[in-house]
């Protein structure tokens, strides 16, 4: 009966190892959620959002196959360098931040590209304007966790990706006179990430 015990118990505690999951956080002050758009058909304009917060649960400290990430901007700190453009983006020609005043993004699918150990395809839905839409982006995650002098263990990725904003529902523009427009519908997003194992 001893052994039987013995033998039951130590089955459960691989099987809790086969199963744990790692919990992150996002570390804000090391990350960066980053975009940009064309402007007047000729340059990139880039902002940002300063004001984030995420969490994300993986397999491992390595292996974010299938990880669960849940991401939360606060639109109004929406930041390009320009006050007044800057107004004009919170305001309800685009992000209407009084009444949708933040940005979230739910994973539903990480699947690993075939381009290595930890390049991933990530999927999700990201609500913006009120708007959910599905989203992929390709996300490539560092070569290998490290510890940093206070003792916490770091990971990170580089998420970058393409969206319409006019699919979620930011359809202001201005037509030039010689043809095209001022701002492009297509926003590219560069996002540098840093977690914290929790």
């Amino acid at each position: 009966m001893k052994k039987l015990f013995t033998s039951a118990a130590t089955s459960l505690l691989m099987m809790s190892a086969t199963f744990a999951q790692v919990n992150w956080k996002v570390d804000g002050s090391h990350s960066k959620l980053g975009f940009s758009v064309t402007h007047m058909m000729v340059s990139e304009t880039e902002g940002k959002f300063k004001v984030f917060d995420g969490t994300a649960n993986s397999k491992s400290e390595m292996d974010f196959t299938d990880a669960k990430i849940d991401f939360t901007a606060d639109a109004s700190s929406i930041n390009t360098e320009d006050p007044k453009r800057d107004g004009h983006l919170k305001s309800a020609d685009f992000f209407d931040v009084e009444k949708f005043p933040s940005i979230t993004f739910k994973s539903t699918s990480m699947k690993s590209d075939g381009k290595g150990k930890t390049s991933y395809i990530l999927e999700g839905d990201l609500t913006m304007h009120g708007v959910t839409k599905k989203v992929k982006f390709v996300a490539i995650g560092a070569a290998k966790t490290v510890k940093d002098p206070y003792g916490n263990i770091k990971n990170g990725f580089r998420v970058t990706g393409m969206i319409n904003r006019k699919d979620f529902g930011l359809t202001w523009n201005a037509a030039l006179e010689a043809g095209g427009v001022a701002v492009s519908e297509e926003v590219q997003i560069q996002l540098n990430i840093e977690l914290n194992k929790a």
